[in-house]
């Protein structure tokens, strides 16, 4: 393994705490997250399907955007 394998490992493993962390602490002010307008939801009597379009949209601009400013960093 490289140094730079240590690296993105070292950055991914903060992102991911700083996302618990904020889950964990702002769990109840989170609750629009899966509610979008565009997420598709289908509830029946014995059948349930959930299919969130809009929020993975939104979190792949996210993420999208947090790895363009790691890259600008280093």
């Amino acid at each position: 393994m490289s140094p730079e394998t240590g690296k993105i490992l070292i950055i991914a493993g903060v992102i991911l705490l700083l996302g618990g962390i904020m889950v964990y602490f702002f769990h109840d002010k989170l609750h629009w997250i899966g509610h979008l307008p565009g997420d598709i939801r289908i509830e029946k009597e014995n059948f349930k399907f959930y299919f969130p379009i809009s929020t993975m949209i939104l979190f792949s601009i996210l993420a999208s955007f947090v790895i363009w400013l790691i890259k600008k960093i280093f």
